[in-house]
């Protein structure tokens, strides 16, 4: 039983119910979306703890955040605060991405500590435990399954065909995707097609068995804005599309990961482009990154990228933290990516028209016109940094510290009692 097969039998799950009062819409809506294969509800059934959240057309705009460790820094407890930072911030999805330390113990004691939708790439653990073989990725994944993961990211578009594309139109960046590389590095050493693509049925096996969502991921996605769009991204997503189909066949839920670095003028026809070759199944992008000169600001680059990837109908996106492309994010990068992410989120909830996100706007400037700081802190996005940044010791305390007495609002205020 999954999501998807129930859905098609007709029956309404308690998932699909608590989706439904989340995002103010019908239970029917959120079935036939599920039916449809445009709303995946990741919720593996040994994920005993989760809250269950809906993603693709039509519902708010979701957003992941990654943690893990890697091989030069593995400390589960700051692993356990990004994780209750990710849900504090309004993360609706986590991934591990763990690289370092007792990778089984780690995925096990985060899922056990989320109530977020869990995902993972198995494919790290396969390669950093010497199990990336064609039986052993395969038995990975089904111990990620087993314990409770409920989406994973499995790289079977990179293969002889997207491999013989890149060669030959070669890119600025190459491959810039850890799985897609890996992958790339196995089938040319190996000289064998890549196990996940030409063994796909084992993985439609152990997703059933789990109720586990494949995310299709993009180990040709493109690295700098240079690349985007290319004949070796597409070429990938070509074969994602196929691979979708089988697997909504099979009664496998599935969503589609995305670009990666894309121009502004680009992002538009890369997100119809998938829409169309995946038959409206749920987007997940990382970004995407408008330019590639902001290190250390990426937070903000994506959050550009993500607002209108969003607007033109990403379902789900990606954090990118001020550490990527540097190292290893802090809790703070934590914070401040989710955060980052959440506004893109928001603002393209707005252009879609989701039922309430106008609402809330709405709100908050009555609050401010009425002055009411404490309405204010409760409608922000980060009610903390807002209380922070808020000066208490003026003389003029309906004001804030910019202004002081000369207040427009409350000038304007004063002058409507006035008249």
């Amino acid at each position: 039983m999954t999501q998807l097969t129930e859905a098609l039998k007709g029956i309404i799950t308690k998932e699909m119910e608590l989706v439904a009062k989340a995002e103010g819409r019908t239970p029917e809506e959120i079935r036939c979306g599920v039916a449809k294969g445009t709303i995946v509800i990741p919720a593996n059934i040994n994920h005993k703890n989760l809250i269950p959240r809906g993603i693709g057309t039509g519902l708010t705009t979701k957003v992941n955040a990654n943690i893990g460790t890697s091989r030069e820094s593995s400390n589960l407890e700051l692993e356990f605060q990004k994780l209750e930072a990710s849900i504090k911030y309004g993360a609706d999805a986590v991934m591990d991405l763990s690289t370092g330390g007792d990778l089984s113990l780690i995925r096990k004691q985060l899922i056990a500590k989320s109530s977020l939708p869990f995902g993972t790439v198995p494919l790290y653990q396969a390669e950093a435990e010497g199990r990336f073989t064609e039986d052993g990725i395969f038995d990975v994944i089904e111990e990620h399954a087993e314990s409770g993961v409920d989406f994973v990211t499995v790289h079977c578009g990179v293969n002889f065909e997207s491999i013989d594309r890149l060669k030959k139109h070669p890119r600025v960046l190459d491959i810039v995707s850890r799985g897609g590389a890996l992958t790339y590095q196995w089938i040319l050493k190996n000289k064998k097609e890549n196990p996940l693509y030409k063994y796909y049925d084992r993985l439609i096996e152990i997703a059933l068995k789990y109720d586990v969502t494949l995310s299709l991921g993009d180990g040709m996605r493109p690295g700098c804005i240079a690349d985007a769009t290319d004949r070796a991204q597409i070429q990938e997503l070509i074969i994602l599309g196929q691979l979708a189909k089988r697997a909504k066949a099979a009664g496998v839920q599935v969503m589609i990961e995305g670009p990666g670095h894309v121009p502004l003028n680009e992002i538009e026809e890369n997100i119809k482009l998938q829409k169309k070759i995946c038959e409206g199944a749920p987007f997940y992008v990382l970004g995407p990154l408008p330019t590639d000169i902001a290190p250390g600001y990426d937070h903000i680059t994506s959050a550009i990228g993500g607002a209108l990837a969003g607007m033109y109908g990403a379902d789900f996106l990606c954090y990118v933290t001020p550490s990527e492309h540097l190292g290893l994010p802090d809790l703070k990068d934590v914070e401040d990516g989710v955060v980052a992410s959440k506004i893109a989120a928001h603002i393209a909830d707005i252009a879609k028209g989701i039922p309430g996100a106008k609402e809330r706007d709405l709100q908050m400037a009555r609050a401010r016109k009425a002055l009411d700081w404490k309405k204010q802190f409760e409608l922000a996005v980060n009610p903390e940094r807002a209380r922070c940044i808020r000066k208490t010791e003026l003389k003029v305390e309906d004001a804030c510290s910019m202004c002081g007495e000369f207040c427009s609002i409350r000038i304007m205020n004063d002058q409507s009692k006035s008249t």
